[in-house]
């Protein structure tokens, strides 16, 4: 069972575990014996595969996804009193990253269908900023939530209408693609997420579709953009410490011609990243393969509604599985549903709470509950199931059995 024990308890199965397996140890193992631990050649060699797997030009490898949309929008010019369109349907990391540089996020409501953020609202927001504040507004961070890409080409074409930035949120999209052009080439075709905007930010925290524990990627075709960020990732230096240290001629000198930041990925890291990497395409057939499981379970039950797949022909990552509640069929909240399912030995959790329920971000741009219609009314509703490689089709399939036993005790 992919579950883990909790005492006292029948096994209860969790609500994401990372699939870590004999080839990630012995890979630690062998960087462990290298000697070589920190930012090295297994990075650099992390870095060109995955920019080969998304087919982007340049891809550097962080310790996070905060640290990769805290470079890349540093990169592409936000600063003090900058501001930045960000969906409220996220997690604080996208927005966060926008105070970290003096600029401030402008929160926009999500698409109710896919939970990503709305381009009709999105669209509002952009006339509305350029009216009052002119040229403050620098650039839009679209959230591919829960595995889903967004509608890109239309974002691009409001980026490309009003001379902003697209730096996308892709902590849960790997891999996925969409249909769309780039910044970088006017063609639409099918794309993968990470070869779209100007700069594209990946996770790999513990719970993400690839897991390095700790860490992230960030991919551009931009080659200035590539360069600032590869500066400002390691305090500034003008040479990075593999090439300083393993250089056959003195090169102990360097230079800090910016105040940077300390964002690089270690060698112990990017060797699990390699190891998962080579399984991610299994990883997600899998995820896709537990989705279709719960559709055809849940399809048909009046008090569920399955999330909705915009676009059938892009690739999906299936990171989260977000069920909604009928609530006007059920007789209980969505919390007490979660409560009972635990009881049931199914772990659950809810994403997100948005951001503009959160009491730093209401109080600070006084922000009202009424702005984000689609946010509030489906937050109230939204459970996310268990999906994750190691999930056997016997917890799958008790997973199912908890969520229809619940419904049938329930229903109104």
């Amino acid at each position: 069972m992919a579950g883990i024990n909790i005492p006292g308890s029948k096994e209860f199965i969790a609500f994401a575990l990372p699939c870590i397996g004999e080839e990630e140890i012995a890979a630690v193992t062998e960087t462990m014996r290298s000697g070589w631990l920190t930012t090295g050649p297994r990075t650099q060699e992390f870095e060109r595969r995955f920019g080969e797997t998304v087919g982007a030009a340049h891809a550097l490898a962080v310790n996070s996804a905060t640290a990769g949309l805290h470079l890349a929008l540093e990169a592409v010019g936000v600063g003090p009193d900058a501001l930045v369109l960000v969906p409220t349907w996220t997690f604080t990391a996208t927005a966060e990253v926008v105070r970290y540089l003096g600029g401030h996020p402008v929160f926009v409501d999500a698409d109710r269908d896919t939970l990503n953020l709305d381009v009709a609202k999105l669209e509002q927001r952009i006339v509305e900023i350029r009216r009052e504040h002119g040229d403050r507004l620098k650039a839009i961070v679209p959230v591919h939530f829960a595995g889903q890409a967004c509608e890109m080409d239309q974002i691009l074409d409001l980026a490309i209408r009003h001379g902003l930035y697209v730096v996308e949120d892709a902590a849960h999209a790997f891999p996925a693609d969409v249909r769309s052009r780039s910044v970088s080439d006017g063609e639409c075709r099918s794309r993968m997420i990470g070869s779209v905007g100007h700069a594209t930010v990946f996770s790999f925290y513990a719970t993400k579709p690839i897991a390095t524990g700790e860490g992230g990627m960030v991919t551009t075709d931009d080659p200035a953009l590539a360069e600032r960020m590869r500066l400002m990732r390691l305090h500034g230096i003008n040479r990075d410490v593999w090439n300083r240290y393993t250089s056959t001629k003195p090169a102990w000198y360097y230079e800090v011609v910016a105040p940077g930041y300390k964002y690089n990925l270690t060698d112990i890291a990017s060797a699990i990243g390699l190891c998962q990497l080579a399984k991610a395409n299994r990883f997600r057939v899998r995820r896709q393969e537990i989705a279709e499981r719960y559709n055809r379970a849940f399809a048909d039950q009046p008090e569920l509604a399955i999330p909705r797949v915009k676009h059938p022909g892009n690739t999906h990552a299936w990171h989260l599985y977000v069920l909604r509640l009928n609530l006007d069929r059920i007789k209980i909240s969505r919390d007490q549903f979660i409560e009972e399912l635990a009881r049931h030995g199914v772990g659950c959790s809810v994403h997100f709470i948005p951001l503009h329920m959160q009491p730093y971000w209401r109080e600070r741009y006084k922000l009202e509950t009424g702005a984000f219609p689609a946010a509030n009314a489906e937050f109230e509703r939204c459970v996310s199931l268990p999906i994750y490689p190691s999930l056997t089709d016997t917890d799958v399939a008790t997973v199912i059995e908890a969520v229809l036993t619940l419904i049938s005790k329930h229903r109104i």
